[in-house]
């Protein structure tokens, strides 16, 4: 079907350019809402009417005149119906559905992915300061940030991912006078415990490993204690070291990795703030005011100019920003996503007209954002908010812990970024249809056996790289004709995802994926004793499987050949 469209794509660019010369159009196909309207509904002739001054119905018809004559129609297509002000329904042959089959196990794990073409993304998420363990909030900008960056990298891109924190400031001040308080034997609540300071049992074990000296290793640095009370500025790298290492923990347990780690103050320290900050100036882009230094992003579409250097000498916090991704844009990424919590949303103007005013090249609405809402986590019909180890918050490790790595990447990429999300604890535990992570995954543990039960009755492998002597004309059940156009709409759907920064949009297509599965299997038999037949629906079955395994690896999420299923009393396939 994949190879029938792009065919059938390009004779509806030929019939246009014969219906309406030298008008400009780009050949698409829609997808009918209703399978009964047809496999796919051309748009052209309501595109084209106003131009062509000719009625849209009118016009359709002299497009399936100009089809009608093209070799991959005749083809592919069963049918081409003129409906509504200037529809036209496309009705494949049952072979271009069938072809998908063939089309899905030759390309494997590769079914849906483009060519690499050599432009760069660079994926910024997660970035959290090392002041204490990831939380759920982090866990959705983890699910989130890697299922976009697979999606991309299935579109041919060469993508970074980029870890980006501060390890200096008031918040790394707040720790380590935090971990001195603790090594010196106070705690939370005693009268000389530090205003501010962060009260999870996690700064006692830092201290209590600052006092045995002992090394931290982390992605981006190590540390030694030396074991001195007094010794604040080692006490704040060992605390700061220390956490990345557990940060690291909570990252490898989510399967989630960082080509590249980033240093607020390596800014400051390697002089790129104060020559953003000079850029700006020599541009005429700022001016003072109340011993401050503005900036003039009002010119930019900013509700009001911005304060970028305090009376007190000390930069506001977006004034780095903009020295990050002026870098960013140095190391020649062609495109630069961010994802950050939805109480950014202020940074996003302010950072964009710097970026403008430096005047360095960057274009309007560089770099884009990605900001997601929190996350609230339910058990027993109870909100859970506090974790012992971390004080004031669920982490990372508490929800996998709860649930497992697959349900938390499945449950938190399944909606979109910006609306509140509710994690059901109780939900993501249940091994029914009412899990959305487990009904997906148990389709593809469903077919892994009736595979096993086929070769083990036959005593023949099902080739799963090939359909070659496998009579897919035999796939003619309407059940049969829904999976495999659900199959050939994957391509498509990856594509879209991507360019809109949607992996939710994965989510829901697993679920129609495996509902229409799932139909399948209920209203068919696999072990049969007509062997043609029982090879094609083998055949299907493969490509479903594999299908359902790329889409699960899109979002980070395994495949398991076997699941135990609630209250599972099936006979057999």
């Amino acid at each position: 079907m994949i190879q029938a469209k792009q065919a059938l794509l390009a004779a509806l660019a030929d019939a246009v350019a014969q219906v309406a010369p030298g008008t400009p159009y780009s050949p698409a196909f829609e997808l009918p809402k209703q399978a009964a309207h047809g496999d796919f509904a051309i748009t052209a002739a309501m595109a084209l009417a106003k131009a062509q001054k000719r009625n849209p119905r009118e016009l359709a018809a002299a497009l399936i005149a100009a089809l009608q004559a093209q070799p991959a129609v005749a083809q592919w297509v069963d049918a081409l119906e003129i409906a509504g002000p200037g529809f036209i329904n496309l009705r494949l042959k049952p072979a271009a559905k069938q072809a998908v089959v063939a089309e899905v196990l030759a390309a494997g794990n590769q079914f849906g992915v483009r060519p690499a073409h050599g432009r760069k993304l660079m994926c910024e998420f997660v970035s959290a300061n090392p002041t204490g363990p990831l939380h759920v909030g982090h866990a959705r900008q983890g699910a989130l940030g890697d299922a976009v960056c697979r999606l991309y990298e299935s579109q041919g891109w060469s993508v970074t991912r980029e870890f980006y924190y501060n390890d200096a400031g008031v918040q790394i001040a707040t720790l380590a006078a935090s971990t001195q308080a603790r090594i010196r034997g106070l705690q939370p609540g005693d009268a000389a415990w530090p205003e501010n300071a962060y009260n999870g049992d996690y700064i006692a074990d830092i201290a209590a490993d600052f006092l045995a000296k002992k090394t931290v290793h982390a992605d981006d640095r190590q540390f030694t204690a030396s074991g001195d009370p007094d010794d604040l500025d080692g006490i704040r790298q060992f605390a700061v070291a220390y956490l990345r290492h557990e940060q690291d923990l909570d990252l490898q347990a989510f399967g989630v990795q960082f080509q590249n780690y980033f240093l607020e103050s390596s800014l400051y320290a390697s002089g790129k703030v104060e020559q953003t900050v000079q850029k700006l100036a020599a541009a005429g882009k700022t001016y003072e005011q109340d011993g401050a230094l503005w900036l003039k992003s009002t010119d930019y579409g900013d509700d009001k100019d911005r304060v970028m250097r305090k009376s007190d000498g000390s930069y506001t916090y977006f004034v780095p920003d903009v020295a990050y991704h002026i870098d960013k844009w140095a190391r020649g990424f062609d495109k630069v996503i961010n994802f950050q919590g939805s109480d950014h949303h202020g940074t996003i103007a302010r950072v964009r007209a710097g970026l403008q005013a430096a005047g360095v090249g960057i274009p309007q609405g560089w770099p884009d954002y990605v900001l997601n809402k929190m996350v609230m986590v339910m058990k027993g019909g109870q909100e859970v908010k506090i974790s012992k180890r971390a004080g004031s918050y669920v982490t990372l490790r508490d929800l996998i812990e709860m649930t497992s790595r697959d349900a938390v990447r499945f449950f938190l990429i399944s909606r979109k970024a910006d609306t509140e999300f509710v994690f059901d604890v109780d939900l993501a535990l249940k091994a029914n249809d009412e899990n959305p992570v487990f009904y997906v995954q148990y389709a593809h543990a469903r077919i892994c056996s009736v595979l096993a039960q086929y070769s083990a009755r036959t005593g023949r492998t099902v080739d799963t790289t090939s359909a070659a002597g496998v009579d897919l004309a035999l796939l003619t059940a309407p059940t049969e004709d829904a999976l495999m156009r659900k199959l050939a709409a994957y391509p498509d759907m990856l594509a879209s995802a991507a360019a809109d920064f949607a992996p939710h949009d994965v989510a829901f297509y697993l679920r129609d994926l495996a509902a229409a599965f799932h139909s399948w299997y209920a209203a068919e038999r696999f072990l049969i004793d007509d062997p043609a037949l029982a090879a094609a629906r083998m055949a299907l079955l493969a490509a479903t499987r594999q299908v359902l395994r790329n889409a699960l690896g899109m979002m980070g999420v395994s495949a398991p050949d076997a699941m135990a299923r609630e209250a599972d009393a099936e006979a057999g396939a």
